[in-house]
């Protein structure tokens, strides 16, 4: 599994990547990536790209920590999984470094990228949607690595006791949660709540809104002895006595008119079935006690499962269309991954062909001046630019020429169009692929329940006591 955690950089952009790039903990810089910079003239990319901002926050960069479990993981696929995260989350268009350190038990990667993207010039949105989009592509990440991920937890905020009691099911708070939430849904006011919730046995002080009552509703259970305030770090910011109000009033604007009839029962039940495509669960005790509503329900289940079955002959079938379209969510997904990395390389080339146009006049007039050595010192910035674009640009072989800048921006262009295309064709099988599985899920549980029995076979036939009309 990995942990991940990301902070800005406000000052010391030299002395971060400096720290990262230390030969000791790189494996002598082996486990050293860069994109649109160097190990050497990352500062100065960095600030070359925040000077056409016009972000006005003091951050410069982002430094973005990965960690992994001790022995999960080898220095090697750690950091091929760090330049994958650089490469997923920033897209080409932030200069990054990426480092693996290996000099403790547990490897992990730094990512440091700068502030500002070298294509619009914008500065990186650094909210909690995009702390969460880095901790998912990591959890993908590592799913495509056969590595474990972190469960998310849905019991942050409460002690080792309270966790320890909710899952033996004895929680004092829980059950007063429970016993709340259940006299709000039945409450047609706010009176009424009052009243459904002491006829359970509690006691309930503060209830008035008003001048003279005290600051917070609180609630005492039978056999309890202290009160407990409904307030956000008691019981939650559902149970205080303005949002227990707001609760009853909004669901009395949005319910529907009440009734006890197998009809209304079935629309309900008919609305959420059609929504999820799924089987309706016919061991409830509403369907237990309404043998009417039992048998509706029946009837609805096998015209899902008659549905799902005329998907295909019979359930290798179906299961032979899901591993199709799996199949080819996996190319599109292999080929989104290839066009990516050609993407990046693009991106990178395009970096360094209009580096080099913006720093050339400055290497040209210092090759014109008599003092070179001043002129080196006001422009330093601006004369490693251009030498480092150079000798990047010579790496790869290209002439740094306008017309070359021209037919990288367009190919560019190109490749972006065919990811969206690419994207939209995988969001689409994606959904087909879960009806698919939807489908056989409904087939099979239907069957192992041994209720009506489906024939699924290639001449297609359903049988049952009553034929579906």
């Amino acid at each position: 599994m990995a942990y991940t955690r990301i902070h800005p950089i406000k000052a010391t952009i030299g002395k971060s990547i400096k720290y990262i790039c230390n030969p000791e903990k790189t494996d002598d810089y082996r486990l050293v990536t860069t994109h649109s910079c160097s190990m050497t003239s990352a500062e100065f990319d960095f600030r070359s790209a925040l000077k056409k901002t016009a972000g006005r926050d003091e951050n410069l960069a982002y430094h973005l920590v990965q960690s992994f479990s001790p022995g999960e993981v080898s220095a090697e696929e750690a950091h091929r999984i760090g330049v994958e995260l650089a490469d997923r989350l920033l897209k080409g268009d932030y200069s990054y470094v990426v480092t693996t350190h290996t000099d403790k038990e547990h490897y992990h990667n730094h990512i440091i990228f700068c502030a500002a993207d070298n294509v619009s010039h914008r500065k990186y949105n650094e909210c909690t949607k995009n702390y969460y989009l880095i901790r998912n592509l990591s959890d993908e990440l590592c799913k495509e690595h056969n590595l474990s991920i972190i469960p998310p937890s849905k019991n942050k905020g409460k002690t080792y006791a309270e966790w320890k009691a909710i899952r033996q099911g004895n929680s004092w708070k829980e059950k007063m949660r429970h016993n709340i939430d259940a006299a709000i849904k039945s409450a047609n006011s706010y009176d009424e709540f009052l009243s459904l919730i002491r006829g359970k046995g509690y006691e309930v002080k503060g209830e008035k809104p008003d001048g003279n009552t005290l600051k917070y509703i609180s609630f005492r259970a039978p056999g309890q002895q202290r009160f407990v305030r409904g307030s956000q770090r008691s019981l939650g910011a559902k149970y205080t006595r303005e949002e227990i109000f707001r609760r009853i009033t909004e669901r009395e604007k949005t319910a529907a008119p009440k009734s006890k009839t197998v009809r209304s029962h079935e629309q309900d039940i008919l609305k959420r079935t059609a929504a999820r495509k799924t089987l309706i669960d016919t061991s409830k005790k509403k369907f237990q006690s309404s043998p009417g509503l039992k048998h509706w329900a029946d009837i609805q289940n096998l015209k899902t499962v008659a549905a799902a079955y005329a998907e295909a002959g019979n359930l290798t079938e179906l299961k032979k269309k899901i591993e199709d379209k799996n199949e080819e969510i996996s190319d599109i997904r292999s080929e989104l991954s290839s066009i990516g990395r050609s993407l990046k390389e693009l991106k990178e080339i395009q970096y360094y062909l209009n580096q080099y146009k913006d720093n050339a006049p400055f290497m040209q007039q210092y090759n014109n001046t008599r003092n070179k050595e001043d002129y080196f010192m006001q422009h330093e910035e601006q004369l490693t630019l251009y030498d480092g674009a150079k000798n990047k640009l010579q790496e790869y072989g290209i002439k740094p020429h306008i017309s070359a800048l021209r037919q990288v921006d367009q190919d560019i262009a190109e490749l972006e169009m065919k990811v969206r295309s690419l994207e939209k064709k995988y969001d689409t099988a994606r959904k087909k692929a879960k009806d698919l599985e939807q489908k056989y899920r409904n087939i099979t549980e239907y069957l192992g329940k041994g209720k009506n029995e489906i024939e699924l076979s290639g001449d297609k036939k359903l049988s049952r006591r009553n034929p579906i009309r």
